[in-house]
């Protein structure tokens, strides 16, 4: 894409509204703007970026065996008053009546809609274990939304529903999900750590939450030093059930539910970090199969309530995520896997013929390579080009000036190191291909 094209309205200074990094870096790189209070429109490349986690999150969940269906944001409240949870909940459900009288609510979670799902539709254990997820927009009023999509009121969210027939499969599901959480934030390049928790307004009796490490996270964690030799950030392959339950078995709370007097590690092996949570497992059992009647016949032909799990991933709270434990002075450092452009193309001089030529023709063999390229063909000084693509936080960037052109070297700069090298174009071709 052409710069000179496109809609990236970045801005150079902090904005006043802007508490945190993350919020920050994606108003000034043009991301996302606000449309009211915890609610913001997503601009192309804050939308490229939420897509591709997106993607990677599917890929790991249908790699899991969950089957991806796609719910309603506007749900019946009559489900919810079914499970109980309809006057429970509080303030930050979105309560609507429509112009028939009804009363709806726009969805904070879907545990009771997948559950009359289940309920309505699956009668045997023979069509047991399943799993069903989808990837939807999701509203919870929050009092005081703040720090950009971290805390805002409408968020993007992976949540998948397990149905089992007894414990053990449950539990079995429930790990899958655990190792499915492991290699998606491992394919983002991000050590997650698992921390036991409690279940909340969900319910249920195993929970774990998976925290991000950045230096600006909002919980203090406490974690047996143990948890690194797993090298979180490179497990993308197959992870056995030892290791899940050696990883299980480690030391992991957030500070309030740290016991300093009672805590099983030796304070020489206990570390400390600031954690984010972007992702929050459950088991729960029969909480709502039994509340509203989602059975099935077992072997013996007796009707057995489903026992059931939760599994979420904040999607959109993910790229603030991301921004937190990858950014510097000069903006966002984009892990490759989820920049909105592989490679920015920089023209040091536009008005110079042949640096043009060399640009054009470059950006067309790299889009028909089939390489992302944000090409910044715009009439302005050469600080501002690189200022830019250091603030959008491109991976690459190759720069194209006469001095090379006349060496037969183009410059590649690696973003997140700032090392140069000088390369031919068939040798930056086959690098960035």
């Amino acid at each position: 894409m052409r710069l000179s094209k496109h809609f990236i309205p970045t801005m150079k200074e902090n904005p006043s509204e802007a508490q945190i990094v993350s919020h920050r870096l994606m108003l000034r790189a043009g991301m996302i703007r606000q449309s009211s209070a915890g609610i913001y429109i997503w601009l192309p490349t804050g939308l490229s970026v939420l897509n591709k986690i997106a993607d990677i999150v599917r890929e790991e969940q249908n790699r899991a065996g969950a089957i991806e269906l796609l719910m309603p944001t506007i749900q019946p409240a009559e489900l919810w008053q079914e499970s109980g949870r309809y006057d429970a909940y509080g303030k930050e459900m979105l309560r609507i009546t429509d112009r028939h009288e009804r009363n709806m609510l726009f969805g904070p979670t879907n545990e009771e809609m997948i559950t009359d799902l289940f309920k309505n539709n699956v009668k045997s254990y023979k069509d047991l274990p399943l799993n069903l997820y989808h990837i939807q927009w999701k509203f919870r009023d929050e009092v005081r939304p703040r720090f950009g999509i971290m805390r805002g009121r409408e968020f993007l969210m992976k949540d998948n529903y397990s149905f089992d027939l007894d414990f053990e499969a449950a539990k079995e599901s429930y790990n899958k999900m655990y190792v499915a959480y492991l290699r998606t934030f491992a394919r983002l390049g991000l050590v997650a750590i698992p921390v036991r928790a409690d279940a909340g307004a969900i319910g249920g009796d195993l929970s774990h939450e998976f925290q991000i490490l950045a230096e600006t996270g909002e919980s203090t964690l406490h974690y047996d030093k143990a948890i690194e030799d797993f090298d979180l950030s490179s497990l993308t392959g197959d992870i056995d059930d030892e290791t899940v339950a050696k990883l299980q078995g480690l030391y992991a709370m957030e500070e309030e539910k740290h016991d300093v007097d009672n805590c099983p590690v030796d304070a020489a092996d206990l570390k400390t970090a600031k954690g984010i949570e972007v992702g929050h497992i459950f088991y729960f059992g029969t909480k709502y199969s039994a509340s509203m009647g989602a059975r099935v016949a077992g072997p013996d032909g007796k009707e057995v309530d489903v026992e059931m799990g939760s599994y979420g991933i904040g999607v959109s709270r993910l790229v603030g995520a991301l921004i937190e434990a990858n950014h510097d002075d000069n903006g966002i450092v984009w892990p490759e896997s989820v920049a909105p452009y592989k490679v920015g193309l920089i023209n040091l001089r536009f008005k110079d013929e042949n640096c043009t030529n060399a640009c054009d023709t470059l950006y067309e063999k790299m889009e028909n390579a089939g390489i992302e390229v944000l090409y910044d063909d715009r009439d302005v000084g050469a600080g501002a080009k690189f200022a830019n693509m250091d603030l959008i936080g491109v991976p690459w960037q190759v720069v194209v000036g006469p001095k090379g052109l006349e060496k037969g070297v183009l410059e590649l700069k690696n973003r997140r190191t700032g090392e140069r090298v000088e390369l031919s174009e068939e040798e930056l071709l086959a690098k960035l291909g």
